[in-house]
């Protein structure tokens, strides 16, 4: 067994630093390594991507797309994880199911602003389920096995849509 004071790594797995500017016999004296005046060998340099006073590429190139700010973050749910939970049993399919249930059974680490629910996957079992939103395949499937599904979104407006 090593003992404490014994500890060390492994052979060849580390290497000792370059220390520069330590007189000419170090091999990196004088300038260490820097070459001779200009911008780049004095300290404290953050050229990055200055190009001389010329429009940088970064602010040439065009931006695409907005993200915005506020949007709702929402926690995605397919049928066939739903499906899987039940068979588990983890989930009851008999009592009505919503964020907090998911959450509660593991197949949601978190509910976010919201469960969309997808439609992917088969569905067997009848299932009352409340979410913010659900796609119409989703829904789809849920009504074809018997069960209901209760959206909380609100309803778009006119202007809105």
């Amino acid at each position: 067994m090593t003992k404490l004071n014994e500890l060390a790594p492994s052979e060849g797995s580390t290497k000792a630093r370059m220390r520069v500017g330590r007189g000419p016999g170090s091999g990196k004296g004088k300038t260490a390594g820097r070459g001779v005046k200009g911008q780049k060998s004095r300290t404290g340099v953050a050229i990055g991507g200055f190009e001389g006073g010329q429009m940088p590429l970064h602010m040439r190139m065009p931006k695409r797309g907005f993200n915005k700010p506020n949007r709702r973050a929402l926690a995605e749910v397919n049928l066939w994880r739903i499906e899987q939970a039940i068979s588990a049993g983890k989930l009851d399919a008999g009592k009505p199911i919503d964020a907090a249930t998911l959450v509660a059974s593991g197949v949601l680490r978190r509910a976010k602003d919201g469960v969309k629910l997808l439609g992917t996957g088969e569905l067997k079992s009848k299932l009352d389920i409340t979410v913010w939103a659900a796609t119409a395949s989703a829904k789809a499937a849920v009504e074809k096995a018997g069960g209901t599904v209760t959206t909380t979104r609100p309803a778009l407006t006119e202007a809105e849509a």
